[in-house]
């Protein structure tokens, strides 16, 4: 059986994603009975030089869109990394759940082999799909969602292993 681009991104990034929401669902309610703003969680990181919880899910969004527009040969879309309340990182991340419901197998269909040209340090880097999605896109999809989920756990929301995998 060969896995294709599509198989190990739209299922995968899906999934996350919604599990991401969940756990931002279990970190408001879990403010509400604390009495605190979002806000604080928004803006909460694991150590001072790390970027904090909001911009974990932007940049996890942003390697959905970079890596299911670069594997199907599509311009990747703009979004402003502006958002700060947990409505507005929600509708991001649901903004990418749109993008992946509108893949189609098809658009990604050899993806795996097509030259992707990154720009890395200041210069181009080319690879094949399939070292892109592997080794740049996955890795750090999963290293923004990690640290998020590791963000709202450091601050108290009763969240564990099973809410991360869902």
């Amino acid at each position: 059986m060969t896995i294709s681009a599509y198989d190990m991104t739209v299922p995968i990034f899906t999934r996350m994603l919604n599990n991401l929401l969940a756990i931002m669902d279990k970190a408001e309610a879990n403010a509400a009975e604390r009495n605190f703003d979002t806000r604080v969680l928004s803006n909460t990181r694991l150590a001072p030089d790390m970027i904090p919880f909001r911009g974990q899910v932007m940049i996890a969004t942003d390697h959905v869109k970079g890596c299911v527009s670069r594997l199907s040969g599509k311009d990747i879309p703009s979004w402003p990394d502006t958002e700060e309340s947990f409505d507005e990182l929600r509708a991001r991340i649901r903004k990418a759940l749109d993008l992946l419901a509108a893949a189609k197998p098809e658009e990604l269909a050899g993806g795996e082999d097509r030259e992707i040209t990154l720009k890395l340090g200041g210069k181009d880097v080319q690879m094949s799909g399939l070292a892109y999605l592997t080794e740049r896109a996955l890795p750090n999809f999963f290293f923004h969602i990690t640290t998020a989920y590791a963000i709202l756990r450091h601050s108290g929301v009763p969240v564990g292993k099973r809410d991360y995998i869902g």
